[in-house]
């Protein structure tokens, strides 16, 4: 079992005056997530830098961590990425 780490941006909009998960993009480290979390937060509601670690045979989700929150975020964002 070989485990993976992917840093990436998740990035909210708004929408029906709600926030709601947008585009992700992965990036190949993790400042250059944090970085680009936070220079996309200047054009959208909201972004959070991921860290994700899973199985890379069979993407079972091991764990997943908010390293940093840049603008508005759905309060049960972090509740579903931990399943809980």
């Amino acid at each position: 079992m070989a485990m993976k780490t992917t840093f990436l941006v998740q990035t909210f909009i708004e929408k029906r005056k709600r926030l709601q998960p947008g585009d992700r993009e992965i990036t190949p480290t993790e400042s250059g997530a944090l970085k680009k979390a936070e220079a996309m937060a200047a054009r959208l509601p909201g972004t959070a830098a991921l860290k994700v670690v899973a199985d890379d045979e069979t993407g079972e989700l091991e764990s997943a961590t908010i390293l940093a929150r840049f603008g508005e975020i759905p309060e049960d964002f972090a509740e579903g990425l931990s399943g809980g």
